[in-house]
C-alpha cells in the first residue's frame, strides 16, 4: 500500500535487500594483461614482431643473441609502458566518474523530508521533483505534473508533459518545469538507463586536438617511410658500391652472391622498419593522454571538473567569457539585510517583526508559500529552491501551516520577472505575489503599514529613490505584494504592497583576483545578470570589472533594440548585461561565434542548458542544477570565478607541454634519421645499430611523455594572447628550433664519427666498437640536453624544474 509519508528505516533496509540498490553496475574495465596484449596489436609493434621472427628463422645460422634479445625487451618494455600509463589513466576515468556521480535527491521518509545520495534510492521511495532536477530512477508521478525532457532516450528535443494519466518516468531524463512526487518502482540495473548502460559502452570522441595530433602523426609517418627507403638504399649502396670501391666486377659478384645479398637485404629492411619506429611519434597519443589524465586529477585538487577533455583544451584558446554574477562572482549566499515598508518603516530582524503581529501574518504568507524552499524544522536546513528563496525562508524560518491549502501556484521566471500563490484558509481566498520591484511597485496603489492596516501610498517616487540608493550599493530589492484578484493566477493588479526586502550577496575575496587573471590572459569578461542596473555596476565596479566610462553596461531590453550587426560593433567595449533572459546568452555566443572568437559561457539553470551547450566551452556551477552540468564540458565545483581562472590556466599549460614533448620528440628523430641516411655514404654503415634505435625510440618517445605530462603550469601562459582556432600544432618557432637543432646534432654527431682527432681518442678495432659506444654515449647525452632546451625558451635551462618531480626521475 502506498504511503506517502514516505518509508520509515525498517522497510528502507527490507526494500533494499529484496530489489537491490540504485547503484548502475560498471561496465567491465579492462585488467592491465588484457591491455599489455592490446598494444602488442599496434601496427608498429607488429612490424616489429614480423622483424624478430624474420631473424629467428632466417639467422639462426648466426644468430646475433644481444640484438634479438634487445628487440624482445624493448617490444616488451614499449608495450608496458603504454599499457601502465593508459591503465592508469582508466584508474583516473574511473575516479572522475565517482565524482560525478554523486547526485542528491530529496526523498519523503519517516514523514520528513531528507537529502540522499542517488545510491541510497530504493524501491517505494517517494521523491520530491522540481524544476532542474535529474530524475534518478524509474517510477510513477502520483502528485503534481511535469514537463520532462526525454531526449536521451528518444532523440527528441520537445518536452513531454507528465500528469497522472501519463506518469511513466526514467532515470536520466531531467524535469524542465512543474513539480510533483514520484514512487519510485525500479533502481539500478533494473532501470530504462540502467539495462541500457550495461548494453552500451560509450565511448567519446577524439577532441580536436586529439585530431589534429593524429593528422601530425600520421604526415609524419609518411616522412618515416620516405626515410626508411632512402636507408634501405643507402645501406645496399654502402654494402654493395663503396665497400667493394665502385668495382663493376665485385659488385656484380656480390649481387649474384644470393645468401649474401639476402643477408644484406635483410639487415637493410630491419634497419628500414627501425627507422620507421624512431621517425613516427607514435607516443603522441599516449602523451596526450597522459597529460590530460595527470592535469585533470591536479585541477580536481583546484574544484575543476573536466566532465569532456574538449573543455579543458578549448578553455586555454578563450576570447571571451561569459559569467553568472550570484554564486560565481559573489558568495552565492543571499543574506536579508532589512524590510522596509511604504511609510519608510526599517524592519531588521524577525525578533522586531514579532512585534507586529498582524504584519508578521501578511509576510509570512507572503515568503512561506510563494517558495520552492522548504525549512526542515529538524535540521534546520533550508532545502530546494534558488538563493533569494533562500535567503527569505532562512529569515523567518517558519514551516507552512497544515490548514493553509494552496490553491494555485505560478513559479518565477526570468521572463515574468514574479511569482504568485492562491491560498485559502477557512474558505477564504488569498494571492500574494513576489518579484522584481520595478514591476510590483507599478502596479501597487496600497499598501500595508507595520500593524496590518491597508493604506494609500502616496509617494511612489520617495520608494523609488530609496531602492535606487540601495541598489547602487550592490543590494537586491524584491516586492512583496497582495491582491485582491483570487481567479486569475498570472494576473498582476490591484496590488497592495507588504514590503521591499534588500538582500545582499557579498563579493567572493578573491573575485577580484580572478577577474584581473582572465583579463590579463586577454579574455574580455561579461557579466550576465537578473539583477537592476544599479545593482549590476555596483558589483562590476567592486570586483574591478568596470574601470572607466568607456565600458558598456546594458540592460536585456537595450540589447534586443540592437541589431546583430550593431551589437557586433560594441561587443569588445560590453562589460555587463543586466536583467538577462536566457535567450540573450544563446544570442550573445551565435554573434561572437559569428566574428571567430573562442566563447566560454558559465550557467547553472535550467534555461542555461542551451547557452551552455552552444558555447565553445560550457562552464556549470557544482551547486547548479543536472541540467547544466549535462550541458556543459567543464564543472567548476566551488562555483568560484577563480576556479574558472585555474582552468584556463591549465587548458594553456596542457597545449604548451604537448608542443615542447612535440619539439623534442621531432629534434630527437630527425638527428637519428638524418645520420641513418647519410652515414653509409661517408663509410659508416651502421652507426645506430638497431638495439640501439629501438632503446632510443623506447626513452625518447615513451618515457618523455610522461616527463613532458607534469609541466606544471605557469603565471606567465595568463599573460599570453589566446591562440588562433585555426592555429597549427607546430608554430614557427618550433619549426625552426627542430630544423636548426637536430640538424646541428645530426652534423655534431657526424663530425665525432669522421674526424681524425676524435677517432684517435678510442682504441681502434675493425668493427669500430669503440668509436661507435662512444658515439651512442653521446648521441644519448645530446637527446637529454635537448630535453632540457625543449621544456622552456628561457637561458635558465633549469627553470622551475623542481615542480616537474617526473621528468627528473625520467632524466
Amino acid at each position: 500500500m502506498l504511503n506517502k509519508y514516505g518509508l520509515d528505516d525498517g522497510q528502507v533496509l527490507l526494500n533494499r535487500k529484496k530489489y537491490g540498490t540504485n547503484a548502475i553496475t560498471n561496465s567491465k574495465t579492462e585488467s592491465f594483461f588484457h591491455m599489455f596484449i592490446e598494444t602488442l596489436g599496434d601496427p608498429i609493434i607488429k612490424i616489429l614482431l614480423i622483424v624478430l621472427a624474420i631473424k629467428v628463422i632466417f639467422l639462426i645460422k648466426d644468430f646475433d643473441w644481444f640484438e634479438t634479445i634487445g628487440i624482445v625487451i624493448a617490444i616488451t618494455l614499449a608495450s608496458f609502458i603504454s599499457a601502465i600509463s593508459e591503465y592508469g589513466s582508466q584508474k583516473a576515468f574511473m575516479r572522475l566518474t565517482e565524482e560525478t556521480s554523486k547526485i542528491k535527491c530529496r526523498v519523503k521518509r519517516n514523514n520528513k523530508i531528507n537529502e540522499i545520495n542517488t545510491d541510497e534510492v530504493v524501491v517505494n521511495d517517494i521523491i520530491i521533483l522540481n524544476a532542474g532536477d535529474k530524475i534518478v530512477a524509474d517510477g510513477l508521478l502520483i502528485e503534481g505534473s511535469l514537463s520532462v525532457d526525454e531526449s536521451m532516450m528518444n532523440g527528441e528535443a520537445k518536452e513531454v508533459y507528465k500528469n497522472l494519466d501519463n506518469n511513466k518516468l526514467y532515470r536520466g531524463t531531467i524535469v524542465y518545469e512543474g513539480e510533483g512526487l514520484m514512487l519510485v518502482t525500479e533502481v539500478g540495473n533494473n532501470t530504462y538507463y540502467g539495462k541500457m548502460a550495461l548494453e552500451l559502452q560509450e565511448k567519446s570522441s577524439d577532441s580536436p586536438l586529439k585530431i589534429r595530433l593524429s593528422k601530425l602523426a600520421k604526415t609524419l609517418s609518411k616522412i618515416g617511410y620516405i626515410c626508411a627507403i632512402l636507408v634501405f638504399i643507402s645501406y645496399l649502396f654502402s654494402k654493395i658500391v663503396i665497400e667493394n670501391n665502385f668495382n663493376i666486377n665485385i659488385i656484380i659478384k656480390t649481387i649474384t652472391n644470393f645468401p649474401l645479398l639476402l643477408n644484406y637485404i635483410l639487415h637493410a629492411l630491419t634497419l628500414s622498419v627501425t627507422v620507421i619506429v624512431v621517425a613516427v611519434p607514435e607516443g603522441l597519443p599516449m602523451m596526450i593522454t597522459l597529460v590530460l589524465s595527470s592535469n585533470m586529477k591536479r585541477m580536481i585538487k583546484n574544484n575543476v571538473l573536466v566532465r569532456k577533455l574538449v573543455g579543458i583544451e578549448t578553455a586555454g584558446s578563450l576570447n571571451i567569457l561569459f559569467t553568472d554574477k550570484t554564486g560565481t562572482l559573489t558568495n552565492g549566499k543571499m543574506e536579508v539585510i532589512e524590510v522596509s515598508l511604504a511609510n519608510n518603516k526599517r524592519i531588521n530582524s524577525m525578533i522586531e517583526l514579532n512585534n507586529y503581529q498582524k504584519y508578521k501574518e501578511l509576510f509570512i504568507k507572503s515568503v512561506i508559500y510563494n517558495t520552492e524552499s522548504y525549512y526542515d524544522e529538524s535540521n534546520n536546513k533550508i532545502i530546494g529552491g534558488n538563493l533569494t528563496e533562500k535567503a527569505l525562508l532562512d529569515f523567518v524560518k517558519i514551516k507552512p501551516n497544515n490548514n493553509i491549502k494552496i490553491i494555485n501556484k505560478l513559479r518565477f521566471n526570468s521572463k515574468n520577472k514574479y511569482s504568485s500563490v492562491i491560498l485559502e484558509n477557512n474558505k477564504i481566498k488569498e494571492k500574494y505575489i513576489k518579484g522584481a520591484v520595478e514591476l510590483i511597485l507599478d502596479k501597487c496603489d496600497y499598501y500595508y503599514d507595520e500593524f496590518g492596516n491597508k493604506k494609500l501610498i502616496k509617494n511612489k517616487k520617495e520608494i523609488s529613490n530609496q531602492i535606487d540608493i540601495m541598489t547602487k550599493l550592490g543590494i537586491r530589492a524584491i516586492a512583496l505584494a497582495k491582491s485582491t484578484n483570487c481567479n486569475n493566477i498570472s494576473e498582476i493588479n490591484n496590488l497592495s504592497l507588504i514590503g521591499i526586502i534588500y538582500i545582499k550577496d557579498y563579493i567572493r575575496k578573491d573575485a577580484k583576483e580572478g577577474i584581473r587573471k582572465v583579463e590579463d590572459a586577454n579574455i574580455q569578461t561579461i557579466m550576465i545578470t537578473g539583477d537592476n542596473k544599479n545593482t549590476a555596476i555596483a558589483i562590476a565596479k567592486e570586483i574591478g570589472l568596470i574601470k572607466n566610462d568607456n565600458d558598456l553596461v546594458l540592460t536585456s531590453d537595450e540589447i534586443n533594440n540592437l541589431s546583430d550587426e550593431e551589437l557586433k560593433k560594441i561587443i569588445s567595449k560590453l562589460k555587463v548585461i543586466t536583467r538577462a533572459l536566457p535567450q540573450d546568452k544563446s544570442r550573445l555566443i551565435k554573434i561572437c561565434q559569428e566574428l571567430n572568437l573562442v566563447v566560454g559561457m558559465t550557467g547553472d539553470g535550467v534555461n542555461d542548458a542551451l547557452a551552455l551547450k552552444k558555447a565553445d566551452v560550457g562552464i556549470s556551477l557544482g551547486s547548479g542544477t543536472e541540467v547544466a552540468k549535462e550541458a556543459s564540458d567543464i564543472v567548476i565545483l566551488d562555483d568560484n570565478f577563480s576556479s574558472i581562472a585555474t582552468a584556463i590556466l591549465y587548458g594553456r599549460t596542457i597545449f604548451k607541454s604537448i608542443r615542447k614533448f612535440i619539439i623534442f620528440q621531432l629534434t630527437v628523430n630527425l638527428c637519428a634519421v638524418s645520420i641513418s641516411i647519410i652515414g653509409p655514404f661517408i663509410g659508416i654503415p651502421l652507426p645506430v645499430t638497431v638495439i640501439q634505435m629501438l632503446w632510443i625510440n623506447m626513452v625518447m618517445d615513451t618515457l618523455a611523455g610522461l616527463a613532458f605530462s607534469y609541466e606544471p603550469p605557469k603565471k606567465e601562459y595568463m599573460k599570453e594572447p589566446p591562440k588562433k582556432k585555426n592555429e597549427n600544432i607546430i608554430n614557427k618557432y618550433m619549426l625552426n628550433e627542430i630544423i636548426i637543432t637536430g640538424l646541428y646534432s645530426s652534423i655534431l654527431c657526424l663530425l665525432f664519427l669522421k674526424l681524425d682527432i676524435i677517432k684517435s681518442l678510442y682504441r681502434q678495432s675493425n668493427d669500430n666498437i669503440y668509436l661507435l659506444t662512444a658515439f651512442f654515449g653521446l648521441f644519448i647525452f645530446i637527446s637529454i640536453f635537448n630535453s632540457f632546451n625543449a621544456r622552456t625558451h628561457r637561458l635558465n635551462l633549469f627553470s622551475k624544474i623542481y615542480q616537474n618531480k617526473a621528468f627528473i626521475i625520467v632524466i
